[in-house]
């Protein structure tokens, strides 16, 4: 039962897609116009009614239904199943495994995550800056 509501809690889902798409809590919260602690709340909060899942969607650039479908299993499986099988005979997958490439460039991938942290600290950097102007 406990499982259950552990895979239904919005909140989670939320934080986890926040995590994923390497944002902060802080920079939510400016995207959504509300305080970090306000997002700490929405997070930590089993369900989130439908407008504000839709202002925190759009802020995490999913659809309010991917949030509500979101799995991390299934995030898994699609990295999981993202290769070429090369091998000619699929019956020798242990043998074959070597042969397994990923379909996307993984430099790329480490370029674009690169880019996204220091994004998000420009992002981290500009709040700040934000919060000394306004004293």
């Amino acid at each position: 039962m406990e499982t259950m509501t552990k895979n239904n809690h919005i909140g989670r889902k939320i934080s986890r897609i926040r995590e994923l798409r390497g944002m902060k809590q802080e920079t939510l919260a400016e995207e959504l116009g509300i305080s970090q602690q306000a997002v700490s709340n929405i997070e930590n909060s089993e369900k989130v009614d439908d407008v504000k899942l839709e202002e925190v969607a759009k802020a995490l650039g999913v659809t309010k239904e991917g949030i509500e479908n979101f799995s991390e299993e299934a995030v898994f499986n699609i990295i999981n199943n993202t290769y070429n099988n090369t091998s000619s005979d699929n019956s020798t997958i242990i043998a074959s495994s070597l042969n397994y490439q990923p379909t996307f460039n993984t430099i790329e991938k480490v370029v674009e995550l690169y880019e996204r942290l220091v994004q998000a600290e420009k992002d981290k950097v500009e709040y700040l800056e934000k919060l000394l102007n306004k004293d």
